[in-house]
Formats: structure tokens, sequence, C-alpha cells
């Protein structure tokens, strides 16, 4: 329980991402792979029957034992709250509606957020593409652990707290990494929230209120859909930084698994990243993969080699253009 891992430090590189050269290879060799660039409309009745799911969830635990309210809050709305942030995920790379209507996806997107409880849609999306377009980048891409972290989550009991945690780190770090100044769509994300938040106390009371905030909280740390927090780019083998998954836990989470994939062609929704795998399988079977989120966590806790440094960092180079 106490052993100390042996990294002290983040992996620094000195060479660009992989993934726009192979993008470029990939499409001179599949140019087919272009006409999955576009729009997921079943996206949007996608999110909306989620949205009701949580509504109608909400109503059901009202009047329940606090046991149950916490008990359904982990076992369903656990499950509901995460792949919706995972909807919101491929709503900010506009899947739901195309580039030609990127405001709609912002609304779109400021809806699909309403049954986590916490504003999140909008900042999400200033951030997230700042990871794909400079990953690694050292103050810039938030999804790259503190020092802090990496110093202090440094034993297998540390780690586990680490991940238990998750959600509260990924809503501080941008903060202490790269805070950028408030939106005007950031506060109406914030506004809509808490005015969706007050009817939903209004109408059915606190027990519905914990239900949803609670589900968000631990949908988003000590989860087996969380899994994917650390199976995308935490360094297991030394020299690969992004990983995929190919498992079935994909089915409820718009296959972020297909990490490589996704980080290759970000604007192909996640329904078409097993076409791309297949398409050009001679480019992605050979990666190393996953096939198991738990298996991921129960290795990160428990291998002494790693740790939140277990990441790639890069100092960048040129002009830096951020959301």
């Amino acid at each position: 329980m106490g052993n100390t891992v042996a990294r002290e430090d983040f992996e620094w590189v000195y060479t660009d991402q992989p993934h726009a050269d192979r993008r470029k290879e990939i499409l001179a060799k599949h140019p087919e792979i272009k006409a999955l660039m576009k729009p997921d409309y079943n996206l949007i009745w996608v999110v909306v029957l989620m949205v009701l799911a949580q509504l109608t969830a909400f109503y059901l635990v009202k009047d329940l034992d606090w046991k149950w309210v916490v008990f359904w809050a982990y076992v369903f709305g656990s499950c509901i709250s995460h792949s919706m942030t995972l909807a919101i995920h491929e709503i900010s790379h506009n899947s739901a509606f195309g580039n030609s209507k990127a405001m709609w996806n912002r609304w779109f997107g400021i809806f699909a957020n309403l049954p986590l409880g916490l504003p999140y849609s909008i900042s999400f999306k200033r951030y997230h593409m700042d990871h794909h377009r400079y990953l690694g980048g050292d103050g810039i891409d938030v999804d790259i652990p503190t020092n802090f972290e990496g110093w202090f989550f440094c034993t297998r009991f540390r780690k586990f707290i680490w991940i238990v945690l998750q959600p509260f780190f990924y809503a501080i770090r941008p903060l202490c990494i790269n805070p950028k100044p408030i939106t005007r769509l950031e506060i109406i994300n914030l506004l809509a929230q808490l005015a969706f938040d007050v009817v939903i106390y209004y109408l059915w009371g606190v027990k519905s209120i914990f239900y949803m905030l609670a589900g968000s909280v631990l949908g988003l740390g000590l989860h087996p859909i969380s899994g994917h927090f650390i199976a995308e780019h935490y360094m297991f083998l030394k020299g690969h930084e992004t990983y995929s998954y190919y498992g079935p836990l994909n089915l409820l989470t718009f296959n972020v698994g297909y990490h490589n994939e996704h980080h290759d062609f970000p604007n192909i929704p996640g329904k078409s990243l097993p076409l791309v795998k297949k398409i050009a399988a001679e480019y992605y079977d050979n990666l190393p993969q996953y096939n198991s989120w738990v298996k991921v966590l129960y290795d990160f806790v428990m291998d002494d080699t790693i740790s939140p440094y277990s990441r790639m960092k890069r100092h960048l180079k040129g002009e830096v253009k951020q959301d």
C-alpha cells in the first residue's frame, strides 16, 4: 500500500504528436474515409431520450428512502451522467448538427448538460479543442495532471483516492494550468443550469437534486466507465501516448474508446469510428490497445511504475491559438 512509484516527472518529448501525420497517410491511402466526415443526426435523438430518462428518474427517486437514492444514483444515474458527458464530447466536435451550424451544437450542448446538475458543456468545448490541437502541450492541455498531482498521488492508496476524486481535478485543473476569461456562452450555460436545478428542486425536492449531483460525481470517479480517463493517454508502454479500447462499454460512451481513431479524425462522429478502424486496419490493429477499462483502473493503482506523471508533455513551438 505504501509503495512509491518510480517516476518523478513527466515524459518530455520534442516531437510533434503522431495524429496529424497518420491522418495524412491514411487519407492518401483510403480517401473513402472522407465520406465519414459528416454529422450524426441520430445523436440528437439519443441525447433527447437520455435527458428524458433522467427526468423520469428524478421523479421516481423523489420519495425513495435515502439508501435507495444513493443506490440508484450509482447504479443508473452515474452511467447516464457519464454517458452524457461523452455525448457532450461528441457535440463539442459539432457531431450533432455539423460544422456549418456550430451555434446549434453549442445550444444543444447546454441542453444536454442539464441533467448533470453542474455547468460543463461550453467550458469543456473550449479546453477540449486545445487538447486536440496541442496534445500534451505544457500549460495548454489541461488533460495533463498538475505537478502536484504527480508528486502527491504517488502510492497505491493515494492513486486510488486520485481516481475517486477525478471529477474535482478535472474541474479545478483548468483554473490552475490555463485559466481563460469567462465568455457569454459560459454565463448562459451557468444560468440555464441554475434555473434547471431550481425547477427540479421546486418540483421534486432535495432527493432528486442529490440523485442528479451524486450520479455525476460518482459516474466520473470510481466507476468502470472512468477507466477511459486513464486508458486514453497514460503511458503504460513507453513511447505510446494514445491508446484505444475496443470493449463493450463503447456502446455506452459513443465509441470514445476508439481513441487513436478519434484523435486521427476528430471530425468523424463516434458512431463511424469502428468503420475507420476497419478501413485502415493496417494502421490500428498493431497499436497498443485495451479490452477492459476496469483492468486499466486496477493496473494504474497496482503498478508502481505508473502514476499521474505517466504522460507525455511537449514544449510548444510557434504561435498558439486557443478557443
